[in-house]
């Protein structure tokens, strides 16, 4: 049961697997279904354990992470979970077709040659062949990070909820230096349409250039986004209960500063592989010992095109 683990530093350090899923071999979450606790996960149950409590009205202040040597082993968790939820809010889900974990700083992956007409054939002749081959260009993975400068005396009492929202825009700023990369990745080699300004007329022969794919999703900065959605053909248009954008031929626009004079369509089941050979890295030593004058918070990572007829852009001016 979930009182009966011993909370230890060594959880983070086992090759290949995070705290909560170290947690998880001690304490499964499949046996609690059923119960009260089936909706939390082994780290959510080590928090119940220790009525440590992360949001709400009696939300608790950092310093009831290190009340006991058990309780802190928890706090890294607790940090990067919260720079995590920053990172996974942002649109690097609405853009990647695949996730890939790689073992080294660079990756070969496959390209598929399917140039040849997909037409009926005689019995008598062979088919049009496609052919999957070993990429001859590595993508080199970077790697992308922020210092934290936060002494425990300037933290240990604040509320953990808004510490939480600090640590989330983190996530969030580390994300968007990631998806400057994926955009340029996406931008770079492909067909382009290029015209002096930007008109619903332009949009939608931005939408016409797609053959075989969709266009399921239009990537554009904050500035052409606003002008996009001030459009009149627009005018009638929603966000839907989830708050996106959708524009009248069915494609999510989303916005990013990276995308700058371009508006990048793209089907997002096919264009783009996220390659990473890290999660989030927390040193968590110093956290554990209250030593958090300097926090480090890092991911390696690198964009690869899958499929390039399934990118299309549109450049203005």
């Amino acid at each position: 049961m979930y009182n009966d683990i011993k909370l230890e530093k060594g959880l983070y350090n086992l090759s290949g697997k995070s705290f909560t899923a170290a947690l998880e071999e001690l304490d499964p979450s499949s046996a609690y279904s059923g119960t009260s606790l089936e909706k939390l996960d082994a780290f959510e149950r080590q928090l119940k354990r220790y009525n440590i409590r992360i949001s709400g009205q009696d939300c608790d202040c950092v310093e009831k992470f290190f009340s006991s040597t058990d309780t802190a082993v928890l706090f890294p968790e607790f940090v990067t979970r919260s720079i995590r939820k920053g990172f996974d809010e942002t649109i690097l889900s609405s853009i990647c077709a695949a996730k890939t974990i790689s073992s080294c700083g660079q990756y070969l992956g496959c390209t598929l040659d399917d140039s040849a007409d997909y037409t009926t054939s005689e019995q008598t002749v062979g088919l049009p062949a496609a052919t999957v081959k070993e990429s001859t260009e590595a993508t080199v993975l970077a790697k992308y990070g922020r210092l934290i400068n936060a002494s425990y005396e300037a933290v240990r009492q604040q509320r953990l909820d808004v510490f939480g929202v600090m640590l989330r825009s983190i996530g969030v700023k580390l994300a968007a230096a990631v998806v400057k990369k994926a955009v340029d990745v996406l931008a770079a080699d492909a067909e382009t349409i290029t015209t002096g300004s930007l008109t619903y007329e332009n949009l939608a022969a931005l939408y016409g250039s797609f053959d075989c794919f969709d266009m399921t999703t239009v990537i554009a900065s904050p500035e052409v986004a606003s002008q996009i959605v001030a459009m009149e053909q627009l005018s009638d248009s929603a966000a839907d209960p989830n708050g996106k954008i959708v524009l009248p031929f069915g494609s999510e626009l989303i916005k990013t500063p990276a995308a700058g004079n371009t508006v990048i369509g793209i089907d997002r089941g096919f264009a783009l592989e996220f390659i990473t050979s890290t999660d989030l890295v927390m040193e968590t030593d110093k956290l554990i010992d209250r030593q958090l004058d300097q926090m480090t918070v890092s991911i390696t990572c690198g964009f690869r095109k899958i499929t390039p007829e399934a990118v299309k852009v549109l450049t203005i001016g």
